[in-house]
């Protein structure tokens, strides 16, 4: 048989592909011998699928080639009933993760799906491309790469999308893990002293401001702000914020201990004071230079030594150059070669981006083959 379509992956981007793809013949091959894996562990096990908000300044990547789909349009596929808006006009699912998994398996009840079905190599022979696992071949007039990345590899990633792209000649650019935790260098290894300290923080990386909460772990740094923050940093320094609601003015006369001012967990203020060499007392009574080495505390420099890697990280930064594909994410040089969601270098922050993205690169594909198949 020769296939209209045949999808490499069965996650998001290629269940939502296979189905919004009408009357065709469509495959999809999935490595694992469940669909969805990455589904299943979107935001705790709720699926935090999408957000009200979206724009190009939630991304860093190449620049975006066409319209992200709009919420509305994803939570009236998945059924708006079923989610609920949370802080950051995120939308989770009432019923779960497993509740998407569900409704994106069953909406490809026309499309044949193989698990255990590892993609070794893929050739194109005239019109048709070639698409070989270890035992078997397939035969499609278009091919759709939505293998995702690299993060989480327990969950049994693949990168067949970076040597599939390489071997069409397309550019990728360079893969790391991202939304993920950093590690520290000598200088900042007091950090390790706070593991389980929580606090809000501004972070300056790469002229982006982020705000949001970070957590001190016995490896260096975490949690949403931290994780954001990795996907803006590639080396070099990064500028913390530690009271970024904060203003020295509002206590110039206070007769209190610093640590009873400053609006900071008691942990954080005796190692700070301590590696600025200053000992807790009376706020008023800080001379001019103490002054200036506390306040530190509003714009602290540090360099990350690295990330905690692939094994931590919610996403693979970096991916298939958008520059080498059409506005349908069709490769320019070889028709019927398409690459969507995590493949991509086109990465998103926390909050249902990259869901969002996964979805809405699919659909624009699907609408793209529906039209010209």
């Amino acid at each position: 048989m020769i296939y209209d379509v045949l999808i490499i992956g069965g996650g998001a981007s290629g269940l939502f592909l296979g189905a919004n793809l009408k009357g065709k013949r469509v495959l999809i091959l999935e490595k694992n011998e469940k669909l969805g894996k990455k589904i299943l562990i979107s935001g705790g096990g709720k699926c935090n699928i999408t957000n009200e908000f979206v724009n190009k300044l939630n991304y860093n990547g190449d620049e975006i080639l066409f319209d992200l789909l709009k919420s509305s349009e994803i939570l009236d596929f998945f059924g708006a009933k079923n989610f609920i808006k949370i802080k950051n006009f995120q939308y989770f699912c009432k019923n779960g993760s497993n509740f998407v998994l569900k409704t994106l398996i069953d909406k490809n009840k026309f499309t044949k799906i193989n698990l255990n079905s590892e993609v070794i190599d893929v050739k194109k022979d005239k019109n048709l491309f070639c698409i070989f696992t270890k035992n078997e071949k397939f035969l499609a007039k278009n091919l759709v790469v939505a293998s995702g990345g690299l993060s989480y590899p327990s969950l049994g990633v693949s990168d067949i999308a970076y040597k599939i792209a390489l071997k069409f000649g397309l550019n990728l650019s360079v893969l790391k893990p991202a939304l993920v935790g950093f590690t520290v260098q000598k200088d900042e290894f007091w950090f390790k002293n706070l593991s389980g300290v929580s606090t809000f923080v501004e972070i300056l990386v790469d002229d982006r401001k982020i705000r949001g909460d970070m957590l001190f772990t016995h490896k260096g740094l975490s949690g949403p702000a931290i994780l954001n923050a990795s996907l803006f940093w590639d080396k070099g320094k990064m500028m913390l914020n530690f009271l970024p609601n904060f203003d020295f003015k509002t206590i110039k006369s206070s007769k209190k201990q610093i640590s009873t001012n400053l609006p900071l967990p008691k942990r954080f203020i005796k190692e700070f004071l301590e590696i600025c060499d200053i000992r807790d007392k009376v706020f008023c009574d800080l001379n001019s230079d103490e002054l200036c080495r506390l306040s530190r505390i509003f714009n602290y420099e540090f360099a990350p030594a690295g990330t905690f890697g692939y094994t931590k990280a919610e996403i693979t930064k970096g991916g298939v150059s958008l520059r080498c594909l059409d506005e349908n994410l069709q490769s320019k040089d070889h028709l019927g070669l398409f690459f969507i969601g995590e493949a991509l270098n086109f990465n998103g922050m926390l909050g249902g981006y990259n869901l969002h993205f996964a979805f809405s690169s699919a659909i624009r594909v699907a609408k793209f083959l529906n039209f010209s198949i």
